[in-house]
């Protein structure tokens, strides 16, 4: 196991059809890298659950369920989020779950192997979205200026990084938010970040690069920038502190 790896994650499931859920346990019990942290047949329950902050690195959701149904659920979790895996018997609901950027989406029954496979998505996410040790500042910052190249609708366009308030992942792409507008590029959140030469431009969440220049307060791990709020994820809050102290 990696270091990420050493500690199982901690997974929690919510399935109002006992089979089904029993099922979900004995397949996380399976697997060297998850632990079942709660296991819940009522999604009001499981609400209160996470709203006590209990343990939950992986959520396994049921769709159709009474009372509050998954998708509607996963709107209300609070801040930060786990990773979401629903589990249906209909794969209608597929375009819903992309819209709340849930990492997997399986069909019941679901086969061991294809569990696994939702699995390594999560872990591989949480590889790619820990912080990376501090930079060295630039020996000459000002030589490389504010600006970059980014292609976006089909051309190379020149964006002053000074006025981009943060970068969002959205898919396989990226938006480049500022006051005025979004440039929607191609590409993922990592690779934006690696051609980033501006110090200043922070990983905080899986899903978000902030430019600290621009971030205005900074209430409950939510962060102001102008007209938006960005949420700093637990395991970028340590060295997101070590920044702005260093500002």
């Amino acid at each position: 196991m990696s270091p990420i790896d050493a500690n199982p994650l901690a997974c929690v499931i919510i399935d109002d059809n006992e089979m089904n859920r029993l099922t979900l346990e004995r397949s996380v019990q399976r697997h060297d890298q998850l632990r079942l942290a709660a296991s819940f047949s009522d999604a009001v329950e499981a609400l209160a659950y996470f709203h006590a902050a209990g343990p939950a690195d992986v959520l396994l959701l049921d769709i159709e369920m009474p009372h509050l149904s998954g998708l509607e659920l996963v709107k209300l979790l609070p801040e930060p989020k786990p990773a979401v895996i629903l589990v249906t018997t209909h794969a209608s609901f597929a375009v819903d779950a992309f819209e709340l950027r849930v990492l997997d989406y399986l069909v019941k029954p679901v086969g061991y192997g294809r569990f696994c496979q939702a699995i390594a998505r999560v872990t591989e996410q949480r590889a790619a979205s820990m912080p990376p040790p501090l930079k060295p500042a630039p020996a000459d910052i000002s030589s490389t200026g504010s600006d970059l190249f980014v292609k976006t609708s089909g051309k190379f366009l020149r964006i002053n990084f000074e006025e981009v308030l943060f970068i969002e992942a959205l898919s396989t792409y990226v938006v480049l938010v500022t006051d005025k507008c979004k440039h929607i590029v191609g590409g993922t959140l990592k690779h934006m970040e690696e051609r980033l030469p501006f110090r200043h431009f922070v990983r905080v969440h899986r899903s978000y690069i902030v430019n600290m220049h621009r971030v205005e307060a900074m209430v409950d791990n939510m962060l102001k920038l102008g007209a938006h709020e960005v949420p700093v994820s637990r395991p970028y809050q340590e060295d997101f502190a070590q920044r702005l102290q260093a500002l």
